[in-house]
């Protein structure tokens, strides 16, 4: 057998493998014994057929997995061995040839030794927090966005259209055939023709005049056009939203509009200290891997690129798009998408890397309180119970993820409390959070939205 040995980088050994003829020839020979032994044959017992007999029954694609799962293992098992590398994951083998009648058999075997941690001094980062206000405006917008959803559409009878009404309108091109085609539209935001035509007109009202269609319009015939057209109004309606009054109020659990006013503020104010703590974190967790060394095995994080991928691309498939037209849609090429997950997987890795470590080095432990804050934690932002989620990582043969959130947590708190972090004012083009849930609704009201 010939071993050559190449050290792609300080955690990850490929080992090129050469086996000798002896080694084929004797993994054959197991895997034909194994074969005999999984065969009926008629006029023998299992185990007891010669080989040629053996040969002509049994599935020859059968014998060729089972002679190399035999070489690789016996083989791989010495290189191993012989070049004092102990694996720290499973093996990635390539094999790239098996002949039986020559008895040849190459392949590659890339080795994952064990993490390299190098932690720089991690009581010492230092971090900016952004200072964000809730605004007022930004309250009342969200007051209004809460009546919109309880807003309903009514016929208007006793006034033309007005900005912001939904119109059903027809259009008649003078000289085609038919009786013209018929849009839903919203006054003030079609093209500027028909919306000229559209503002004061009630229903059944007729008007003629040129309208020049943009390029974009939906109906292609007509796109990037001019021409006569008779337009008239099927129908009008109009949003109304409910009072804002305490009767409004209440639909939310509060007493009044003041009271929604502030618990509004209280769950925007909660957003953005939650998205200025993930700010901060990533700043500290930035820092830290800048002042240290940290290698690992390219199988790890390869792994975890080659997951996201696959649910990418299923989550693509359910929706009816291609790998390509996701990409395009996010500015990239499938390779440039491709790469950013690679990226992405191996900085995911080395930070996971160096959580573990600090959390050994400081001699941490999980709590039950602890576990069951990260359960809550997570029930929250998947939206179920903690029953129910915790049923479902039971289930998925997944609780090491939730030790592993709840390490991360500990870890971070340690991290944020021997930090250096300073204020900042937050930049205009991020001073808006993410918006928050609404206010608990009461149950009554809750099942009427």
């Amino acid at each position: 057998m010939t071993v050559t040995r190449e050290d792609l980088n300080p955690c990850t050994v490929k080992l090129n493998v050469v086996c000798s003829v002896e080694q084929v020839k004797e993994g054959f020979d197991r895997a034909y014994k194994e074969a005999s032994k999984r065969v009926k044959i008629p006029g023998f017992r299992p185990g007891t057929a010669p080989r040629a007999v053996v040969e002509k029954n049994v599935d020859i694609e059968w014998v060729h997995e089972a002679a190399a799962d035999q070489i690789v293992r016996s083989t791989l098992k010495k290189a191993l061995k012989d070049e004092s590398i102990e694996p720290f994951v499973t093996p990635q083998v390539s094999l790239e040839k098996l002949e039986k009648d020559t008895s040849e058999c190459v392949y590659t075997a890339q080795i994952g030794l064990r993490p390299v941690v190098e932690l720089g001094d991690y009581r010492a980062l230092q971090a900016q927090r952004p200072v964000q206000v809730t605004t007022d405006e930004e309250v009342e917008q969200y007051v209004d966005e809460l009546r919109q959803k309880k807003s309903t559409r009514e016929a208007v009878t006793d006034r033309g259209v007005a900005e912001g009404d939904v119109a059903v309108v027809n259009i008649k091109v003078d000289g085609e055939e038919g009786d013209g085609r018929t849009f839903m539209t919203i006054a003030g935001k079609t093209f500027e023709g028909l919306d000229h035509m559209l503002l004061g007109m009630r229903a059944e009202d007729m008007k003629s005049a040129d309208l020049e269609f943009p390029e974009s319009f939906q109906e292609k015939d007509w796109a990037g056009k001019k021409f006569h057209c008779q337009v008239t109004v099927r129908s009008v309606s109009a949003v109304k939203m409910p009072s804002l009054d305490d009767n409004f109020a209440q639909e939310y659990g509060q007493m009044n509009i003041d009271e929604l006013r502030g618990r509004i503020r209280e769950l925007f104010d909660r957003a953005k200290n939650e998205q200025a703590q993930q700010l901060v974190n990533e700043q500290l967790m930035d820092n830290l891997l800048s002042v240290s060394k940290i290698h690992v095995p390219d199988s790890m994080w390869e792994q975890v690129a080659q997951q996201r991928l696959e649910d990418v691309f299923k989550e693509q498939k359910e929706a009816g798009k291609t790998m390509e037209q996701f990409a395009t849609e996010n500015g990239m090429t499938v390779e440039q998408f491709v790469d950013a997950v690679r990226r992405e997987a191996k900085l995911y890795v080395e930070r996971a890397q160096a959580i573990q470590t600090i959390f050994v080095t400081e001699k941490m432990k999980l709590t039950n309180d602890d576990v069951k804050a990260e359960l809550l934690s997570m029930s929250a932002e998947f939206r179920t119970t903690p029953d129910e989620l915790l049923t479902l990582l039971k289930k998925n043969d997944a609780m090491q993820e939730l030790t592993h959130r709840a390490i991360n947590t500990r870890v971070m708190d340690f991290l944020n409390s021997h930090a250096t972090i300073s204020s900042e004012a937050a930049p205009a083009a991020a001073a808006t959070a993410p918006k928050p849930k609404a206010p608990a609704k009461k149950k009554a009201a809750k099942k009427a939205e």
